[in-house]
C-alpha cells in the first residue's frame, strides 16, 4: 500500500481524489489550511483508518515518509487567489519548493497541478502544450497564472538536478460535486443564479470559450498521469475539448434548470480569456485519456448537488 500526500486535499479536487485513492487501498493524508478548501468535502474519510488529515499550510516545511505527492494546494478561483495574491504566489513558489524536498527526502514521485492559465490570454487555438503562454506579469490574475508558471520551472529543475520524478498536468475548467458555492466561478455562479430564478451575469458579451471537464473524468486523468511508468513527465493538457461560449453554457443551464433567469451583461474583467480550449492530443497518445462524461450528465449531477446545498441553508 502506497503512502499519499495530497495538498489542498480538501478542495473540490481534492477531496475526489481522496476518495478515489482511498477506494484503491491506500494510505492518504490530506495536508491543507483551509483557505478555500472544506471539512464538509473530507468528513466522511475522517473515521477512515488508511486517512489523515493535518491543517497546516504548504508554504510551512513538512518532513513524513511519502510515496506519491499530488500538489494541488492554491486558491484556483480568481476571487480566492485575488483575496491574498502575495500569498497564492508564496502557495506557488515556496509551496511547490517544500513538495520539491519533500519528495527529493523520500524519493518520492510528485505531481504537479498547474493549470490552462499558464497560456493566459491564447493567441493560439486551441492550446498545445508546445505554446509558451501570452500571460500578463504584472495584472490582478498574474499571481496565479506566474505563480503556476514559476512551479513548473521548479518542478523541472528539481527534475534535472536533483532527478526527481516528476508528472506535470495542466487542468483546464473542471466542474462537478463539492464546488464551493461562492467560489465565483462559472459553473457555480450561473448554475447558483438559475436555481434562485436570479439573473444570471456574463462579464463580456458572451463570444468568449471555455471547455468544461467533469471531475470524474479529471480524477482518472491525474491518477493514470501519476502511474505512467514510461517516462512521460508531461506537461500535458487534461481537459474537455467540447467547446461553447458562455452564452450557449448559460443558456443551457437556464435549461437543464427549468429556470426564469434572465441574462445579464457586465464589463469583462482584466486580463479575462478571451478562448480556452485544450488540444489533448499528447493524453490521448501517452495516457490513453479522454473525457467521457457529456455536459449535460455532467452538469445534471451538478445541479442535483448545488439544489441540496441551497436547501441547507432555508
Amino acid at each position: 500500500m502506497k503512502k499519499i500526500l495530497i495538498t489542498g486535499g480538501a478542495g473540490f479536487i481534492g477531496s475526489h481524489l481522496c476518495k478515489e485513492l482511498l477506494n484503491g487501498e491506500n494510505y492518504v493524508t490530506c495536508l491543507d489550511n483551509f483557505f478555500t478548501g472544506s471539512k464538509n468535502n473530507i468528513k466522511q474519510f475522517l473515521n477512515n483508518s488508511k486517512f489523515k488529515l493535518l491543517t497546516q499550510d504548504i508554504t510551512e516545511e513538512y518532513f513524513s515518509e511519502v510515496n506519491e505527492i499530488y500538489n494541488l494546494a492554491c486558491p484556483a478561483s480568481p476571487v480566492a487567489y485575488q483575496l491574498n495574491p502575495i500569498n497564492t504566489t508564496k502557495t506557488c513558489v515556496i509551496g511547490t519548493i517544500n513538495m520539491l524536498e519533500l519528495a527529493k527526502k523520500y524519493n518520492a514521485k510528485i505531481l504537479q497541478a498547474s493549470t490552462s492559465e499558464i497560456y493566459g490570454n491564447p493567441k493560439i487555438h486551441p492550446q498545445k502544450e508546445t505554446y509558451f503562454g501570452n500571460v500578463n506579469p504584472i495584472g490582478i490574475r498574474s499571481c496565479y497564472d506566474e505563480g503556476k508558471r514559476c512551479a513548473e520551472t521548479l518542478m523541472m529543475d528539481y527534475h534535472r538536478i536533483h532527478n526527481i520524478d516528476i508528472k506535470i498536468i495542466r487542468i483546464f475548467n473542471t466542474y462537478g460535486p463539492n464546488m464551493d458555492i461562492n467560489d465565483g466561478r462559472v459553473v457555480s455562479n450561473f448554475i447558483v443564479q438559475a436555481l434562485q430564478n436570479k439573473n444570471i451575469t456574463i462579464y463580456g458579451d458572451g463570444s468568449q470559450t471555455r471547455s468544461f471537464c467533469y471531475i470524474s473524468d479529471l480524477i482518472d486523468g491525474m491518477i493514470k498521469m501519476m502511474n505512467n511508468e514510461n517516462n512521460f513527465i508531461g506537461p500535458v493538457n487534461l481537459g474537455n475539448p467540447n467547446e461553447k461560449t458562455i452564452l450557449e453554457f448559460a443558456e443551457l443551464i437556464i435549461e437543464l434548470t427549468n429556470s426564469k433567469s434572465k441574462i445579464i451583461y457586465k464589463p469583462l474583467p482584466e486580463d479575462d480569456p478571451i478562448k480556452r480550449k485544450p488540444d489533448i492530443t499528447t493524453a490521448k497518445e501517452k495516457l490513453n485519456w479522454e473525457p467521457k462524461i457529456d455536459i449535460k450528465e455532467g452538469l445534471t449531477k451538478t445541479i442535483e448537488y448545488f439544489d441540496k446545498k441551497l436547501k441547507e441553508f432555508v
